[in-house]
């Protein structure tokens, strides 16, 4: 086994995954809101933007999507259900996304209705202990 594929096995970030529910509608159509809502709460969490896009669907939801220094964060919003997904994943243990999707759902007035949280690359390579 090479040094190369040992790598595999070191701990490389968290993914976090959430449901936030309960929000005005309103809110999660308003695209410019949910942009600045992002950057704010993945920047307070320690992760450094590099690049962010949008998309606004017809007749209602958005998608942005924000392209991070240690990863990405990306949201989905669903008005005629008051909901939005978000994924946040970030290498190192410099940024937190539990705090950035904490922080997301506090600008949107709730609380993650379900969040799981799965580190990734800690994963053992084949062989070893």
């Amino acid at each position: 086994m090479t040094d190369e594929t040992r790598t595999v096995g070191v701990f490389a970030g968290r993914h976090v995954l959430a449901e936030l529910g309960g929000i005005a509608p309103e809110l999660l159509d308003d695209v410019e809101f949910l942009r600045s809502a992002l950057w704010s709460a993945v920047t307070e969490a320690g992760a450094t933007v590099c690049d962010m896009l949008d998309h606004r669907f017809e007749p209602q939801g958005v998608t942005v999507l924000a392209m991070l220094a240690e990863s990405h964060a990306s949201i989905h919003t669903y008005p005629e259900l008051g909901a939005v997904f978000i994924d946040v994943f970030t290498c190192g243990d410099r940024a937190d996304p539990e705090q950035a999707v904490r922080l997301f759902a506090a600008a949107l007035g709730t609380d993650p209705v379900a969040l799981s949280t799965v580190r990734r690359g800690h994963a053992p390579v084949e062989g070893e202990p």
